[in-house]
């Protein structure tokens, strides 16, 4: 898809969810507004069209993808990809997304009240989230990478405050659980993030970055669980026989 300065805003949103956030950062309109040209909103807003343009091209056309497979990857090098690309990710969509449900709780929870819970649960998981994403890059990661050093050095393992990483991972994963629990139910109450037939672009976008988000945490929690913390118990184990 070639966007040109000429492709209407709501017309283009509509097509491809992901240049709402293009046009929410610059504050443009594409929702009640979105009968508008880009170039004539970046004219009206005295925004430089080129650079939108090539913001909206690298979000849609753009790739975020890995070089290496991550099960070939080192646990330090692991984590740190899971913090550069999901922790991130995770913390650029959080307020995005909040404030398109609040919106769409409030104009459309009197007929359509799912939203309303839509919206709380969302709430709830972004709180969760934040701090789940703290503790992994403050206590585990840290950790991982103490891991790969004692091996790289030959030095012991320092045996951390926790006692194994087998007890935060535990509790990552149990929290892992919740999340996807929720997310179902997020699921089920939107129709699988299919929005009536009278929403508006608004309603569609959030609905559509629900989507991709929930797809993202998917992945996320699938490079945790299966690859990253067996890899990290694997390493400790290895550590502690070289220890005794």
């Amino acid at each position: 898809m070639e966007i040109t300065s000429k492709q209407i805003i709501g017309e283009l949103v509509a097509e491809d969810y992901r240049a709402a956030t293009v046009f929410k950062e610059r504050n443009i309109d594409f929702c009640c507004n979105g009968d508008r040209t880009i170039g004539e909103a970046c004219a009206l807003k005295k925004i430089d069209e080129n650079e939108v343009l090539n913001a909206l091209e690298k979000v849609i056309h753009g790739k975020n993808t890995p070089t290496d497979h991550p099960k070939d990857m080192t646990p330090d090098v692991l984590a740190d990809y899971i913090v550069e690309t999901h922790h991130t990710y995770v913390e650029k969509k959080l307020p995005e997304l909040k404030a398109y449900l609040k919106k769409v709780a409030a104009v459309h929870g009197e007929h359509n009240p799912e939203v309303i819970k839509i919206h709380e649960l969302f709430e709830a998981s972004a709180g969760e989230l934040a701090m789940h994403m703290k503790k992994e890059e403050m206590i585990l990661f840290p950790f991982i990478r103490q891991m790969m050093k004692a091996k790289a050095s030959g030095e012991p393992l320092i045996p951390p405050h926790f006692g194994t990483a087998e007890n935060p991972i535990n509790m990552m994963k149990h929290e892992h659980a919740t999340e996807g629990d929720r997310f179902r139910e997020i699921a089920e109450l939107s129709n699988n993030y299919t929005p009536p037939t009278h929403a508006c672009n608004t309603y569609r976008v959030s609905y559509a970055m629900l989507q991709e988000f929930e797809n993202d945490l998917h992945r996320h929690i699938h490079l945790e669980n299966n690859i990253l913390f067996p890899k990290a118990l694997k390493l400790e184990k290895e550590l502690m026989e070289l220890s005794n």
